[in-house]
């Protein structure tokens, strides 16, 4: 199910967005998210 190409959200990433989830802050969402598509777009061997 795994594809080559996919990237792998890091745990901090992951804990941190879940922790800004649950305090419903949606300011820290927001940058997390935007960094998250950022950092997929930075992976080597992605096409824009």
């Amino acid at each position: 199910m795994n594809c080559p190409d996919e990237i792998l959200m890091p745990l901090w990433l992951q804990n941190q967005l879940m922790r800004a989830f649950q305090r419903k802050d949606v300011r820290n969402l927001r940058m997390l998210n935007d960094c998250w598509f950022f950092y997929g777009n930075l992976a080597p061997g992605r096409q824009k």
